[in-house]
């Protein structure tokens, strides 16, 4: 696997961050929107990073949500739960990244790992479980194209 840079593509689309090893990198500036009147990190906002790191991870890989939609038999993510630590406040100026693993899949489920850090201050981190489903609402297992693409990524003692 080439790590992907964070450098500009040539089509002008922003950058989805890198890969390093299994790990997905995805750069985060925070803005004054972010913050509350203190100038901290409003705590939600957190959930909107984690996101982008779980979504760019997949671009990244080769995987799309739109690409996901298009096929005979759509699919789409949800997020069943959430464990969330706040270890530090992240502040206005401050240059964060995300760090977002896909450790396994079973089934319908997808078991990520994620954590936010500046420099080498953990600043939050999460275990997600995410299911794959269909437009109806209803678990499903993830199309075969997306577990392959994944598989490199998996925690080794997943992927056997």
């Amino acid at each position: 696997m080439t790590p992907v840079t964070g450098e500009p593509s040539p089509t002008g689309e922003p950058s989805a961050g890198w890969i390093e090893g299994r790990e997905h990198v995805l750069p985060v500036r925070i803005y004054y929107e972010d913050t509350d009147f203190t100038g901290v990190v409003y705590h939600g906002n957190y959930l909107r990073y984690f996101e982008r790191g779980r979504s760019d991870f997949l671009r990244l890989a080769g995987l799309r949500h739109s690409d996901l939609l298009d096929q005979e038999s759509p699919s789409a993510f949800t997020v069943v739960r959430m464990e969330l630590d706040f270890k530090a406040p992240a502040r206005i100026d401050d240059a964060l990244q995300v760090r977002t693993t896909y450790d396994a899949v079973k089934g319908p489920r997808l078991f990520i790992g994620q954590r936010i850090v500046r420099g080498q201050t953990l600043i939050a981190q999460a275990a997600v479980l995410a299911a794959c489903i269909g437009l109806d609402g209803r678990p499903k297992k993830p199309p075969p194209g997306m577990t392959t693409l994944l598989a490199p990524y998996f925690a080794a003692t997943d992927a056997s």
